[in-house]
């Protein structure tokens, strides 16, 4: 029971960053933006959010520190991809570039540094409950917050006005358009918001899932969040049946080798990257019909002078 209880918390903790940051992209990609810039602004939040928890010593606001570098990246991208119109997926590795170099920058001097990590919630008989007392009611506030954040994101986009908006500039922006709507503004602001989650989902790493930074340490994760985002066909119910599916893939491969499996542990370290790949090439050879993919998705929307 105790391992099967330290199994599923470690599944939520590597699920955590994947939910969040998927979330925000998933969000950008129904605007019809197309946004590879994820890993780069999940490791500038991570180094960011960091600095901000050990400069004041509150890991409430590492996370806004985190969240606003994440923005702050956003902003970049828009400006290219939007205001100049540069190809989408040239500007988004080109902002993955730019992240890991700037967060290398920004972390130097906290290398080595640690923090006292996240609180869990303890609710006194409710967490104490044999194998789902910890899960449910001992966890830390990202976790319930990565939660929240998938529910409020669907009912954003099919239970509210706006929601509808959104989708309709990702679906066909011409006619948003012509409806009067403005697409650039509203993409603008879906960017924002992936680049906060994004930069949320990498402060998440330094300040709850280890306490302390490292260079290079959200390891692909924002390229498994992109890819999340296909694999849940845009959809945030999916999304979430996925992320922790990739999540207990990445802990699975760590169990593995503490059990002594007869495999390579290189070959284990790949196997969320592999399952990846897996996963896109399924869905692309399953996807016979129509594409659920927004309509403009990666396209530059210029309005008529």
């Amino acid at each position: 029971m105790e391992l099967v209880e330290a199994i599923i918390l470690a599944v939520l903790a590597a699920s955590t960053p994947l939910l969040i940051a998927a979330t925000g992209e998933l969000v950008t990609e129904r605007s019809g933006v197309l946004n590879l810039g994820v890993e780069g602004m999940m490791i500038v939040g991570a180094a960011c959010g960091f600095a901000g928890a050990w400069l004041t010593g509150s890991v409430f606001i590492g996370a806004l520190f985190g969240m606003v570098a994440g923005t702050l990246m956003s902003l970049v991208f828009a400006l290219m991809a939007l205001g100049l119109a540069v190809n989408q997926v040239a500007t988004g590795l080109a902002l993955t570039i730019l992240g890991v170099g700037l967060s290398g920058l920004i972390g130097a001097g906290f290398v080595g540094e640690r923090i006292t990590p996240a609180m869990h919630l303890y609710i006194p008989v409710l967490t104490d409950i044999p194998l789902i007392g910890r899960v449910l009611f001992g966890e830390d506030g990202f976790v319930y917050f990565s939660i929240a954040l998938i529910v409020g994101v669907w009912w954003f986009l099919y239970r509210t006005r706006a929601g509808l908006i959104l989708r309709a500039c990702g679906d066909n922006h011409v006619s948003a358009h012509a409806l009067g709507y403005p697409v650039l503004r509203i993409r603008t602001f879906a960017v924002m918001f992936g680049g906060a989650c994004a930069g949320l989902a990498g402060a998440y790493l330094p300040l709850a899932y280890t306490p302390f930074f490292v260079p290079g340490m959200t390891a692909g994760r924002g390229w498994i969040a992109l890819a999340l985002v296909v694999f849940s066909s845009w959809r945030p119910g999916r999304l979430v049946a996925g992320a922790y599916l990739f999540g207990a893939v990445t802990i699975l491969q760590l169990h593995a080798q503490g059990w002594g499996v007869g495999i390579p542990s290189q070959f284990m370290s790949a196997l969320p990257y592999l399952a990846t790949i897996i996963v896109l090439i399924l869905l692309s050879r399953a996807r016979t019909g129509g594409s659920t993919a927004p309509a403009a998705l990666g396209t530059v929307f210029v309005p008529d002078r």
